[in-house]
């Protein structure tokens, strides 16, 4: 089983609409077109304290081509009415450390996302980029529930996942954080969407 790679449309990996009218996209990461925004992103205020990846350019691209290599996840770059202004992380949760602690069914998939430019925080746009890149994935047909872990303390993201349609299902304690569990079952929020 490989990650979603599957083109819809242009150069976007999925796109769709959100109930406000902006039109959301994905597409994959591409290290000539993306490592000094994903650089800039993750070396934020808002980003360092729960990515913890302050890191110089050579380092960060390093770190990106590895993950790009690595054929349980997809990196994309999410868009909001064609502006890059999120990073995502798609795995397969049955080959990450995530699957330690909890039942993790061969199907499961994951999420690690990041909103990168400021003007975009605290406006009400996760929620409905989550719940696209979560479409997304529920293309597969072996996918029956999309996982998530963010850092316990940031309250913003847990509530833009519940907003999508997660649920809390405790907390994981990594030797890095310690992580909110959260879980969508495909059928979970099927009904605003």
């Amino acid at each position: 089983m490989t990650c979603p790679r599957e083109t819809v449309g242009s150069t976007y990996s999925y796109r769709t609409v959100a109930d406000s009218g902006a039109e959301l996209g994905f597409r994959e990461v591409s290290l000539d077109r993306d490592l000094g925004r994903l650089h800039a992103w993750l070396n934020s205020d808002h980003v360092l304290p729960y990515w913890q990846q302050d890191d110089p350019l050579p380092q960060v691209r390093d770190t990106i081509r590895e993950r790009a290599a690595d054929e349980t996840q997809t990196l994309y770059v999410g868009y909001r009415d064609h502006v890059p202004m999120s990073y995502w992380e798609s795995y397969w949760a049955a080959h990450d450390r995530l699957a330690d602690h909890y039942d993790a069914d061969p199907g499961d998939q994951g999420i690690h996302l990041l909103i990168g430019p400021t003007e975009y925080l605290g406006r009400g746009y996760a929620a409905p980029l989550i719940r696209a890149m979560v479409d997304f994935q529920f293309q597969h047909p072996e996918t029956t529930r999309v996982v998530t872990e963010p850092d316990a303390r940031n309250e913003r993201a847990i509530r833009a996942f519940a907003a999508a349609g997660f649920e809390r299902r405790g907390e994981i304690e990594f030797p890095d954080k310690t992580a909110q569990f959260m879980v969508r079952e495909r059928e979970t929020g099927a009904a605003d969407e």
